[in-house]
């Protein structure tokens, strides 16, 4: 279920709320090839699943920064702001890839909101951490804290 808030004051009360986590994705080569056309990054260890089988993670990976591409899928599937006027990603802390995320994996967004301030012009600033979890893998592909600048009507 996505959380929902409606106010600065609802998003400056929110640090150490647990968003929980959204569904299971599949990641597919398909997907993966999609990345390296729009970004010009055909490595083999992401585009050659013949050569990436004989590789160090025994097939083809998604790359690290597709991974945290999915991670704003995820943002808004668990939190959601009403009679918001504006919103703007600010920026990114402490991103790490702890663990390759394999083509043919399973892979879900977990959020909490680790932190709120007031910005001038009457908006707040947020920040989401977003970790990229493995079905089965005991680390994550990918955590994140996500930076946006909300203001509200």
């Amino acid at each position: 279920m996505t959380a929902r808030f409606d106010s600065a004051a609802a998003v400056l009360a929110a640090p150490g709320t647990d968003l929980g986590v959204t569904d299971w994705m599949p990641v597919d080569q398909a997907r993966v090839n999609g990345f390296a056309e729009a970004t010009g990054d055909h490595q083999w260890i992401h585009v050659d699943p013949v050569r990436a089988a004989a590789g160090p993670f025994g097939g083809t990976i998604a790359h690290g920064y597709l991974t945290l591409a999915l991670a704003n899928l995820f943002l808004p599937q668990l939190i959601a702001f009403d009679r918001l006027k504006m919103g703007v990603n600010y920026g990114c802390d402490k991103l790490r890839f702890p663990a390759p995320v394999k083509v043919g994996s399973r892979i879900r967004g977990r959020g909490e909101v680790v932190a709120a301030e007031p910005v001038k012009g009457d908006g707040v600033q947020v920040t989401v951490r977003i970790t990229v979890e493995i079905d089965g893998a005991d680390k994550p592909g990918c955590v994140v804290d996500t930076i946006s600048r909300l203001y509200f009507e």
